[in-house]
């Protein structure tokens, strides 16, 4: 190397080198709904990530992630959302209702982006749609109306059906809201709606058999962290009882259930990583409005119709987003 090429070197290592240790390290906290090994995570988390470094966030350069999973255990996410308060990230990431309530109980200034909420103004995280005006805003999943759908969908895949069992967390005021709209739907179809709760796994095996020994049943699963943790054992047990049922989300089908219908699950995690960037440059989660989906997917399973003894109809096919042989 010549002297000259050398002494520009020298000169220009420490600009690079004071460049490197200006890049201030970024946190970012994430509260997930479900346990750590659900099959759900690893490709939410690889959207998440990928759509930030997109953005020009990549782990280990300027940004750090602090995971935790709550798993549906309500102590769990509180001990994990003080956890990730103490550790003062600069955003939160929060994964349903049940990640973001205990976070509004330790803090109401890290700002936090939910992926995945119903009725987020009921629940009184933000003040309105528009503007959430606190610290919290994101991604909601639907409106409470989307519910009475999947009565019209059940009816439609399975028209002998007049039992409907409607799978839903009764602790939970997303799980009562959607139950009374499906309610609404079926007060002029003549259905009979039975709730069927999802506290443990004993109370679904117990629910699910005794409504299965009436005739003409079929099941529709509502949206929610535990009925979601809860998916095996549902689906194991529609299948069991031939009891067709209808899902608010594609994993369900795709993992043996019958037919869904509902928003695309991952969205909301490559949208938040959006928001996220936002704020992390300067916007306030206050100013930035609540997103709700706009698309909405219908799959079906033509194994799990078959071993039912259903038929779908042609028209049904037609309009499907995917059909899973």
């Amino acid at each position: 190397m010549r002297r000259r090429e050398f002494i520009a070197g020298l000169v220009a290592w420490p600009v690079v080198a004071r460049a490197q240790q200006g890049a201030r390290m970024r946190r970012i906290g994430v509260l997930r709904g479900v346990a750590s090994d659900d099959r759900s995570v690893p490709l939410s988390i690889t959207t998440f990530e990928q759509s930030l470094q997109e953005l020009g966030w990549t782990i280990g350069r300027n940004i750090q992630i602090d995971y935790r999973f709550g798993a549906g255990d309500p102590d769990l996410f509180r001990k994990y959302a003080a956890e990730l308060v103490a550790l003062a990230p600069e955003v939160i990431l929060a994964e349903g209702s049940v990640a973001v309530q205990p976070l509004l109980e330790v803090t109401r200034v890290i700002p936090i982006v939910f992926a995945g909420i119903i009725d987020p103004i009921g629940r009184g995280f933000a003040a309105s749609l528009a503007r959430p005006g606190g610290n919290v805003t994101g991604f909601s999943f639907f409106e409470f109306s989307l519910s009475g759908k999947w009565l019209a969908l059940l009816k439609q895949i399975a028209p002998r059906v007049t039992r409907v069992g409607v799978i839903r967390d009764p602790l939970n005021p997303t799980g009562t809201a959607q139950f009374a709209a499906i309610q609404s739907a079926a007060s002029s179809s003549g259905v009979e709606l039975i709730p069927i709760g999802v506290r443990n796994a004993d109370e679904i095996e117990r629910e699910v058999t005794a409504f299965a020994r009436g005739p003409n049943g079929g099941l529709i699963v509502t949206s929610n962290t535990l009925v979601f943790l809860h998916r095996d054992r549902i689906i194991t047990l529609a299948a069991r009882h031939k009891l067709p049922a209808v899902y608010p989300l594609r994993l369900y089908v795709t993992e043996g259930g019958l037919i869904s219908y509902g928003p695309d699950s991952v969205a909301p995690f490559q949208l938040a990583a959006g928001y996220i960037d936002r704020i992390l440059k300067g916007e306030k989660p206050a100013d930035l409005p609540i997103v709700q989906p706009t698309k909405f997917e219908l799959v079906t399973n033509l194994k799990t119709a078959k071993a039912l003894g259903l038929t779908i109809s042609e028209t049904l096919l037609a309009t499907a987003d995917e059909v899973i042989q």
